[in-house]
């Protein structure tokens, strides 16, 4: 029995590439937003098994909108896996030191935790303020 739907193989996937100012936006609406381009899930030929995704380049990590609570009261964690290598901050001093982590962190738990997954987080790319090094590629803004 032939089927009717197309299936795409790896040679006829365009991969494009996508421009996102984070300025205003919440910090949650726009990871989702992320990691479903990142996954390929908007585009009408999506594979679960492939990476048919595109790459995102989000602009204006610091100019995030987090409230004022969970700036203060949530905390990032990490270990070195040394003695003592525990470090804690909260989410207020990494958007001061280094607001393209927070944005990173958010898409990374978003996205599937396998090789994929990690396929996916390489063709995320996060700048600070708005100057960023894709325009050779012709980036298509989203809002």
């Amino acid at each position: 029995m032939k089927t009717t739907t197309p299936f795409p193989s790896a040679k006829d996937i365009k991969q494009k590439w996508y421009i996102i100012d984070a300025a205003g936006k919440n910090l949650g609406r726009l990871a989702t937003q992320v990691a479903t381009i990142l996954m390929g899930k908007n585009a009408p030929d999506f594979v679960p098994h492939m990476d048919n995704g595109g790459y995102v380049i989000v602009t204006n990590a610091a100019l995030l909108d987090i409230d004022m609570k969970k700036q203060l009261e949530k905390k990032h964690q990490t270990h070195s896996g040394y003695p003592g290598g525990f470090k804690e901050a909260t989410v207020q001093q990494t958007l001061q030191k280094k607001p393209e982590k927070l944005v990173e962190l958010a898409v990374k738990n978003m996205l599937p935790k396998n090789r994929l997954g990690r396929a996916y987080f390489t063709k995320l790319k996060v700048y600070k303020d708005d100057q960023h090094k894709h325009e050779a590629q012709k980036p298509i803004h989203l809002s």
